[in-house]
């Protein structure tokens, strides 16, 4: 089973590294999530074998998938989600009951569908009622937010209408409400937005208002290898607490993905 460290000035749980002499085991990770977790997951599973770590990552994907339809679908049981298993293409249609109770995971994932994520009155009461039942259903795992990114500077997406069309304000929304949620639920943060907005902030490759790329391949989804890197890097980061090893990815750029560990090791350290 996945260590954890508790601090009990926070009253948060973290992470303890994996050490070499330990024995080898499988982490499990499910993600009750959508398009965003999709992003999350898609290296994920890769990143952890370039570093030598056994993960089996789970992902329940419903385009757009609020946490109010996730509790919905919980519900009515309904097999509406695609099951996605370590980044790969959909293998068939599943529940969130028949997930929760089919296998046993060491990590379970929340999230809040992207253009309510700033929203706080979005989250209540359905945060709430299922951080309950994935606990009754797997008090085993450590339950994770995960802390999604704002959108690009253009964006046209109809959400971004509810932050101005303001990509700092849509940050700044998405960090207090992430705070405000992740103790409601007593759940650890995967700070996947800070990453991605410390990115555009501080490293000119990605600084899109300058001219660098955007790390959004649609103005919200992330770029398919650099932004989606950037967000498997954390989640691999926050869920192990090991330090990441920069090896050759795909047709990755060695320099960029550096310079994103960089990050996340900052982001995750602060």
């Amino acid at each position: 089973m996945l260590k954890f460290i508790v601090d009990s000035n926070l009253f948060l749980i973290y992470p303890a590294p994996i050490e070499k002499n330990q024995e080898v085991f499988v982490v499990k990770i499910l993600s009750i999530g959508n398009s965003f977790s999709q992003d999350s997951h898609k290296w994920l599973h890769k990143l952890a074998e370039k570093n030598n770590f056994d993960l089996h990552a789970v992902n329940l994907y419903i385009g757009g998938c609020s946490l109010e339809q996730h509790w919905n679908e919980y519900k009515n049981g309904s097999a509406d989600y695609d099951l996605e298993i370590n980044g790969g293409s959909a293998i068939r249609k599943i529940s969130l009951t028949e997930a929760l109770e089919t296998d046993t995971y060491d990590v379970i994932t929340l999230q809040q569908a992207s253009r309510h994520s700033g929203v706080p009155q979005s989250y209540y009461p359905y945060i709430v009622e299922l951080a309950d039942v994935v606990r009754r259903a797997q008090p085993q795992a450590q339950l994770m937010f995960i802390k999604t990114w704002a959108y690009e500077i253009d964006s046209t997406h109809p959400g971004f209408d509810l932050y101005n069309k303001s990509q700092d304000e849509m940050y700044r929304r998405i960090c207090d409400c992430s705070e405000l949620v992740a103790k409601l639920i007593n759940a650890r943060i995967i700070p996947t937005g800070d990453v991605i907005q410390t990115l555009r902030r501080e490293v000119p490759e990605f600084d899109y208002s300058n001219g660098g790329m955007s790390l959004c391949r649609d103005g919200f989804h992330l770029l398919m290898n650099y932004g989606r890197y950037a967000a498997a890097a954390t989640m691999y980061r926050a869920v192990t607490g090991n330090k990441i090893k920069v090896t050759e990815f795909e047709n990755f750029d060695v320099d960029l993905m550096n310079k994103i560990v960089t990050v996340v090791e900052k982001v995750i350290e602060e």
